[in-house]
Parts: structure tokens; sequence; C-alpha cells
């Protein structure tokens, strides 16, 4: 009796002192409050137990030593509570294991007290299995950043590799044999297009023993028909020596500025891959070349250079690998599986010729498909036929996969549109969307249209390429996803597409080099086109002097340009029918838009697509397009291009700014919007501030704030955005805090908030989220939400690993 009433002392005291020290701690210190207010409301839930004898007695009806234990587990805790505004809370790690210590001090507290307090707390108890498993997270939360990995940039890093890859491994011994044995400074894998000279030479750059001899020094750059050696060089410069701002007025100052900077890495070895070169090219292989030790070249190419080092040529697949990729590609595994005679898969193998892409294309087209739809694909095929003799026969035998889409109407023509790009460049997923949308009156939302790029994929038609695992499809968020596409397959689009006279085709690319405008725009300038889609790509060189052209019936118009400065084409203010407008700049810096009033007489415009070019105030004429839906600035110089944009397109429904690294303000008069739905700030690592307004917006259901690395906190008017839906303030590495308001939004249903390692804590109205279904966190800051499980039941709490490198890169770069 004696010892418990020591004990029933020893108890009180330990937990008074315990709460005395919380209560200080927590009004010295907001680095720790959410967890010391929580570990508040739990000792203040004991205190009519401590209060109560009788009650007390209860709790140490128990082994003499667990008392003990627990009274020292409170002394060890209230250090702990003190200890607090000491912990430098920028090392996450250690932060991180003292809010562990904490989080299982409020446990251990419930635990011992529980008895008393089943009215209060027993459906939220946890185990020591839970507690010693969320222990063991916290540990491995949070690594210190590692050594930034080579070619972490994408223009000049080597390419993955395909999924699978067959027939393969002695090309590739031989190859680096003849690229290390030989005297020749270049070598050249030749062979026509759709042999696989891309997957050789990625390869032999992921090859150990290449990566052995060259380290980090392997530069890895896509050719393509028009690339100039400035822009081979401004690339190199850019992306793998890490030097900005760099501009070469002339090709034999870039040739020389590249020649001194590789000579001053001493004995280092280096190897340029130049992937894809043409004919009219070989100029810039023999400019590379330097009399440097240690430096090689590797060439792909479908032509033979053999005046600038030796060639490597890459033979066809033999039957038996032949066969093994087809049958890759058609038959999956699982049950339920087609059977398909062996005598008609021979047939197949035998017509492809050892094609790799022949093979993967056409297998991928007869998945799933019987017996007579392989008879069929082989009949349109002439018996005997030799249909890979040059590229034009390939492209016939091509076709078959192409006509297979026929079931499906608007997949083969989506399939078709892929030739409006130049070649091999990324193709932003959500602007293939944009163009969709347009043509084939699919929904705004882009659902449908994200069906057909499934369904291009599935059929090897097109790579579809998914930059980030956690984006989600049903939101329709597309920007960070991009489609490449191989150079034979975008040829047959436009071989396809070019079928008909000119006059009558439904989609017309138009390329013009230099200022080389084709013989029969000039001949037929005052003769209507049919064409509902135009693309017209332009070189660094033109010089923006258009000649007429006569497109009334244009419903999509594609610009692709090269060139730092680019006027728009005066004949778009003729284009009554045009819906969508994509002006994409794919040379080295933006290219700065002139002539932007001529936006404005397209009073059908539904959408606008800018991306990587140079904006000035001029933008502004668009404000009168009535019909304007969705607005979208991707990579663009803002400049001072919105200082005085007073209003908006009235009725749009959809507006982002993605990657706009000097944009420092967003226009007030978007609070004007009012049937806003979607808004996207994205990647934009000088905006600091939103609009107060903000919540004007009635209608707005998906806000996305991703990686604005310097925003410091959300409006308060945010609370007023009773239709949201989304919210994303991922990566917002500055904000602090989280409005009191944010309870406010009533139907929020999905919270992304992962990155967000300035947050020390969430307001208590978070509680009020009642139909939030899915907050998407890394294991940091799920610890804050861990607190209001009881109080949101139907959270779904995802943790997502939290890339320190990344955003390391995002605070310097």
């Amino acid at each position: 009796m004696v010892v418990q009433s020591a004990q029933l002392m020893a108890l009180k005291t330990a937990s008074i002192d315990l709460h005395q020290t919380v209560a200080s701690e927590t009004n010295k210190t907001p680095k720790f409050r959410t967890v010391l207010n929580r570990l508040d409301k739990t000792l203040t839930s004991i205190q009519p137990v401590l209060r109560e004898t009788s009650r007390l007695s209860k709790v140490l009806d128990r082994p003499e030593h667990e008392t003990e234990t627990f009274i020292n587990h409170l002394e060890d805790g209230k250090k702990a509570v003190s200890e607090c505004s000491t912990v430098q809370f920028w090392y996450a790690p250690k932060k991180s294991a003292h809010v562990n210590k904490l989080i299982h001090l409020d446990h251990e507290l419930l635990r011992f007290f529980c008895a008393e307090l089943q009215d209060n707390i027993n459906t939220n108890m946890r185990t020591q299995t839970e507690i010693r498993a969320l222990g063991r997270k916290m540990d491995r939360v949070l690594s210190t950043i590692a050594k930034q990995p080579s070619g972490l940039s994408s223009s000049c890093s080597v390419p993955e590799l395909p999924d699978f890859i067959v027939g393969f491994d002695i090309h590739l011994k031989e190859l680096i044999r003849v690229l290390l044995k030989d005297a020749n400074q270049v070598v050249t894998v030749s062979a026509p297009g759709g042999c696989g000279k891309t997957t050789l030479a990625k390869m032999l750059c992921h090859d150990n023993e290449i990566k052995g001899i060259f380290g980090d020094n392997i530069v890895y750059v896509t050719v393509s028909r028009t690339t100039s050696l400035k822009t081979i060089v401004q690339k190199i410069f850019t992306h793998h020596l890490r030097v900005n701002d760099c501009e070469f007025e002339t090709d034999e100052e870039a040739k020389n500025q590249l020649k001194n900077a590789l000579s001053q890495m001493g004995s280092e070895k280096i190897l340029l891959v130049l992937d894809d070169v043409w004919c009219e090219s070989q100029s810039i292989i023999q400019d590379l070349k330097f009399p440097i030790p240690g430096y090689k070249i590797l060439v792909t190419s479908r032509f033979l250079f053999p005046s600038v080092g030796s060639t490597y040529e890459l033979g066809l697949l033999n039957d038996e690998d032949a066969r093994t990729l087809l049958n890759h590609s058609a038959f999956t595994c699982g049950a339920n599986q087609i059977i398909v005679p062996d005598d008609l898969i021979i047939k197949m193998v035998k017509s492809c010729k050892g094609f790799p892409l022949a093979l993967t294309v056409v297998g991928a087209s007869l998945r799933g498909q019987d017996e007579s739809t392989w008879r069929t694909t082989l009949n349109k095929w002439s018996e005997g036929q030799t249909i890979f003799n040059s590229n034009s026969q390939l492209l016939d035998s091509l076709q078959a996969s192409v006509d297979a889409l026929e079931p499906l109407p608007i997949a083969r023509e989506c399939f078709l549109d892929l030739g409006s790009f130049p070649e091999d460049e990324k193709i932003v997923a959500s602007a293939l969307m944009d163009i969709w949308v347009g043509l084939y009156n699919l929904d705004m939302e882009g659902m449908y249209a994200i069906e057909y790029l499934l369904e291009l994929s599935s059929r090897n038609l097109l790579n579809l390429n998914i930059s980030r695992s956690d984006a989600s499809e049903i939101e329709g968020y597309c920007n960070e996803h991009y489609v490449t596409q191989h150079d034979l397959l975008r040829e047959l689009a436009i071989h396809l597409s070019s079928q008909e006279p000119i006059p009558q085709r439904k989609r017309l690319f138009i390329e013009i080099h230099a200022n080389i405008t084709p013989a029969w725009w000039i001949e037929q300038a005052q003769q209507p086109i049919s064409a509902r889609l135009l693309s017209v790509t332009t070189g660094e060189t033109f010089s923006c002097n258009w000649n007429d052209l006569n497109a009334p019936k244009v419903e999509v118009l594609i610009l692709n340009p090269r060139g730092k400065n680019y006027t728009l084409p005066h004949f778009i203010k003729t284009m009554n029918k045009l819906k969508a407008l994509n002006i994409t700049s794919y040379g080295i810096y933006p290219s700065e838009l002139h002539e932007l009033t001529f936006i404005s007489f397209l009073s059908n415009l539904k959408s606008i697509r800018l991306e990587h070019v140079s904006l000035s105030p001029l933008i502004q004429s668009i404000c009168g397009l009535k019909n304007l839906q969705k607005l979208s600035f991707i990579i663009c110089k803002i400049g001072n291009a919105f200082v005085d944009f007073s209003t908006m397109p009235p009725n749009l429904m959809e507006l982002e700014f993605d990657g706009c690294y000097d944009l420092k303000q967003v226009p007030a008069s978007i609070c004007n919007l009012e049937r806003l739905k979607k808004l996207t700030i994205t990647n934009c690592h000088e905006l600091e501030a939103l609009p107060k307004g903000l919540g004007s917006l009635s209608n707005l259901e998906i806000l996305r704030l991703h990686s604005c690395t310097r925003l410091v906190k959300l409006p308060e008017s945010i609370g007023d955005l009773h239709n949201l839906v989304f919210l994303d303030i991922s990566d917002c590495l500055s904000l602090n805090s989280l409005p009191d308001q944010i309870g406010e939004l009533k139907v929020l249903t999905v919270l992304k908030i992962s990155g967000c390692h300035g947050l020390e804590e969430l307001p208590a109205s978070v509680t009020k989220l009642s139909l939030l279904e899915d907050v998407i966190c890394d294991e940091e800051t799920s610890y804050l939400w861990r607190y209001y499980e009881s109080d949101l039941c139907d959270v779904k709490i995802n943790v997502v690993e939290d890339d320190r490198l990344a955003n390391f890169m995002k605070i310097v770069g």
C-alpha cells in the first residue's frame, strides 16, 4: 500500500511536470506545435484521472515494474519536449526522429490510461506493433542528398533502353571492338530506317565497359534533318558542359569554342554520339572532328559516310530472333491466348525480312486477332514480293498496321496527325489532345483523347512517356507526359496523308528550309486548299516573308518555328473556322513572336497553346476572343506582357502557366473569369504570391500550383472556392503554412501536398474537409495528417517517395 502511494505521487508529479513543459514549449517553438498540441490534448484528458485517487488506483493495478517504467518514460518525455526548441529544423532526419519520440510518448500515455479513458480514446488506439512500424518508417525518412548522377539533362543524356531487345548482343560486342580498336575517330552505324541503329547506340552507351572508359563524358545528341552545327554545340555547352547563356554568331565560332572546351578536359576520354544524321549533314560530322586524344564520335545514319571514318553496317535480325520479337509483340502472357498456326507466323516473319520496327509494329497490330485476320494481313502483301528493298516499300508494309485501325477511324486520324510535328522532337501529350479535341469534337476534358493516345501506344505506333509516377489519369493532366515517334512512323503518317493532290488533302504538312517556299505554294497561292489541319515548320534562318495562302477550312493550325524572331503569317486572319492554334518554338532560345494582333481576328478560336516563345504586351489583343475556352503558356518568356493585362478572354474555362521561368505576378484579371474550371500555375519558380481575389473563381474545380518553389502562402480567399475538388501544392518548397480558410473547401476530394518542407503544421480547420478522400504527401508531411485521422476517417493518406535531389535542383536551377 505504501509502495502504491509512492508510485501514485510520483506518477502525478511526473505527469504535471510533463504537462507544464509541453505548455511552455508550445509557446516557445512553432516547429513542433502540431505534435505538442496533440500531446497537450492527451495530458488534459487524463487530468480527471489524476485528481481522483480511486480512478488512479485502478490505473496502478498492474505490476510494479511496469508503473516504474512508465514514470521513467514520462521523465524522458519531459526532457524530449524541453529539447524541441533546440532541434535544427532544417536537418530533416533529426527533426523526424524527435517527432517520433513525441508520437511514441503520446501513444504511451493513451495506452497506460486507456482503461479509464474508454469513452474518448479507445476507438483510435494504436497497437505497439503499429508504433514500432511508425518508428521504422521515421528512420527511413529523408536521406541526405546523394551525388548528382551523370546525364541529368535530358537534352544530351543517353536515352533509356527499350523494355525488350533481342538479336543485338553480337552486334554490340562487334561495335564496341570497332569503336575502341579502330584508328578512325568516327564510326558510323549505318542501316535502313527501322533496323535498330538507335537501339544499338543506346546499348553501347549503357554498356559497363564503355561507361568505365568514358564515365560521365558520354554526350548524346539527336541531330535530325534540319539541325545546324551551332544548335548541336549550343546543346552540348548548355546541357552537358553546364555553360549557360552561350550563343554563337557563326558555325565556325561554335566549332572553335567546342574544340577549346574539349581540349581543356585533359586526359579524360570523350564519346560524342550523333544519332540520326542525314546525308546533307555530313559536313557537321567533319566539323566536329578534333585532334584530341581519347575523343571518339559514334554516328547513326541511314546513309554511308566513308569519307569521315569507319562504317559498321547493321544487319537485319535472323529468323529465330525475328520470330522471338514478333511473338513478344503479338502475344501477351496469360490465359485465353489466341492460337495462330506456325505457318502463318513463319510467313509473317519472312515478310518482315528481319526489320525490328516492322516486326514490332506489325506484331502489335495483330495482337489478340484471330487466324483469319493474320491471313488477310498477309494477303495485302503480294506473294513473293520483296517489300523491304527500300524505305518506300517498308512504308507500304507498315501501312497494314495503320489499316488495322479501321474499326477505330478516329484513332487512325490521330495517328496521321502526328506528322504535324518536327522530326526527332518530343510531343507534349496535352498538345496532341488540344488538336484532337478541335478536329474530332472530343470533350474539352480530354478524356476521350487520352483513350486514343493509349490505343496508339498499345499498338507501338508511338511511344508514350509518363514523366511523373504520381500523375493522375483521372485529372486529365498530361503536360508531363510526352510522345516520341520513330522517324519511319512519322514518315508513314506523312506518306499516308499525302496521297491526294495538295488542294484536296485533309491535312497539309509544310516544311520551309531557309527561305525556299515549296513551288506548289507559289504556283497555287490563290487556289483554296481543303485542309482541316495545317502544319508549317520553319528553320532558324527563315525570314518570315510569307506568301499568300487561301486556307478557309483550316480548323487546327500548328506553327513550328526555330528562329529567334518569328512573325505570324498574315493569312491566318482569314481562317474563320480556326478552333485550335499551337505555336511551339523548337530553337535553343524562345522565339519572339511578332504580329500577335493577327490572333484577334480568329473569332471562333477555342484553344491557344504557346510554348517556348517570348511574349509582348500585344498578346492582350486576344482578350476579345469570346469563344476562347483554353489558354496555355508553356515555358514562355513572359517579360512585361502582363503588366497592364486588365482583362482576360471572358469565357475561359482552362488557363495554364507551366515552366514560365520569369513569371513573377499572375494578372489579377484572372479573378474575373467566372467560368474558369481549371487553373494551372506550375514550375513557375519566380512566382511569390497569388492574387488576393482568387476566391472569386466560384466555378473553379481544379487548382494546380505544383513546384512554385518561391510561393510563400495561399490567399485567404481560397476558402471561397466552394467547387474546388482537386488541389495540388506539391513541391511548393517555401510554403510555410496553410490558411485557416482551407477548411471551407467543402467538396475538396484530392489534395497533393508532398515536398512542402517549409510546412510546420496544419490548421485545425482541415478537420472540416468532410469529402476529402486522398491526401498525397511525403512521409514527413504524413505525420502532420496522422493526428487528424480520427477526424477525417474516410481519408486515405498516400505516401510518395520524396525526391530530395529533384527538390534541390529546383532550388538551385
